[in-house]
């Protein structure tokens, strides 16, 4: 922390410095946060309460909810606090934490999506093993990969940008601290950053990239085969639902961090920043829980069950 004592603190240069804008973007975002929280946790404690969804699909669909909270709840409380106040200064301590928790939660969805692509892989092609192949020994150590794995490449990212000291422009363009922006401010030589950055994006982020979409040309082929129309849309409605999650997901990050975030693409990556972290974590629960039969009926079993105890009561 030593080259970081330079200055105490970056400017956020957020979404509006007009008031009537930001009090309308205050009503909006706030709202969109609550939903993200009320339509995740609602996942979360009816594949954790309802025993017909114990099973590993919405196990990893659980932990997607919970994934979508956490890095959710990273941005939107302090970019909510700068709209009311509008002080827009963050200490460079809680700047540093604030990269290292957003990198851990976006990098351990990116392999949870796989995971959830192999699962489906082996739901559709190879039924008959399923139970075997995918017990819950190997589902929670598998979740517990995608946790730590999520973590220790961010803190390799971290302890990279604390090599970095920072003494004149201090203004992030952005609502919060991503890699990216914090790189255009610094006065140290970010090369190494961007090396690290690049690597880590052409290796992990290809090969979860292929990892997520391969298997969907062997889960297509098998479907194809279904002679059940009924069986046939079931096993496409699953397999939509998930990839409309991973192009979402998947495009608004290659534009945060593979575009050049030049001047004249500062309004155009503030829009995929809020797309990657705001909108997404709650399209999520709401592509999967409109489109899914039974996350629809364990919501439904639940209001009954909570009529019946109130009735009781």
């Amino acid at each position: 922390m030593r080259n970081l004592t330079e200055i105490s603190s970056f400017t956020l240069v957020g979404l509006s410095d007009h008031p009537p804008t930001m009090n309308v973007l205050f009503v909006l975002f706030l709202l969109i946060y609550l939903m993200t929280l009320i339509t995740n946790l609602l996942i979360f404690f009816l594949v954790l309460t309802d025993y017909n969804l114990h099973n590993p699909m919405y196990f990893f669909l659980a932990n997607l909810a919970f994934l979508d909270m956490s890095y959710s709840s990273v941005t939107a409380p302090r970019m909510l606090f700068d709209l009311v106040t509008n002080k827009l200064l963050i200490s460079i301590p809680a700047c540093i934490a604030q990269v290292f928790f957003y990198l851990s939660f976006v990098c351990a969805e990116l392999f949870l999506l796989s995971t959830m692509s192999y699962d489906r892989y082996i739901a559709i092609c190879h039924p008959l093993h399923y139970k075997l192949i995918m017990s819950w020994r190997v589902c929670t150590h598998t979740a517990s990969l995608v946790w730590a794995a999520g973590c220790s490449l961010s803190l390799v990212h971290t302890l990279f940008l604390l090599r970095l000291s920072f003494c004149g422009q201090t203004s992030i363009h952005n609502f919060f601290c991503n890699l990216p922006h914090v790189y255009q401010i610094t006065c140290s030589d970010p090369f190494m950053n961007m090396v690290a950055v690049f690597v880590a994006g052409a290796s992990v982020g290809l090969g979860s990239f292929l990892l997520t979409f391969l298997p969907y040309v062997y889960i297509f082929r098998t479907i194809l085969r279904i002679r059940s129309k009924t069986g046939k849309r079931k096993a496409f409605s699953t397999c939509t639902s998930h990839l409309t999650v991973v192009f979402i997901f998947y495009g608004s990050l290659i534009f945060i961090y593979l575009v050049p975030t030049s001047s004249d693409m500062f309004n155009l990556n503030k829009l995929f920043t809020v797309i990657s972290a705001l909108i997404n974590p709650l399209l999520n629960p709401l592509i999967y829980s409109l489109r899914n039969k039974d996350l629809m009926e364990a919501l439904m079993r639940s209001i009954y069950y909570l009529k019946l105890v109130k009735a009781c009561y």
